[in-house]
């Protein structure tokens, strides 16, 4: 359950303060904004995945 390297891309080139950053508190709060988003959408539809919930915390 993790993103993709398009998406992950994708979130750090709207976010980076530089070309090469990947480690602004910025970038990381969105890329795990990103995750959380796609995790939500997951739970909606698999209700008893507990595992993943687990994992989230």
């Amino acid at each position: 359950m993790s993103l993709s390297s398009e998406a992950k891309q994708g979130v750090i080139a709207e976010h980076a303060r530089g070309e090469a950053d990947t480690g602004s508190p910025e970038v990381q709060v969105a890329l795990l904004s990103k995750r959380i988003a796609e995790l939500t959408g997951h739970f909606g539809e698999h209700k008893k995945d507990h595992h993943s919930r687990q994992g989230l915390l």
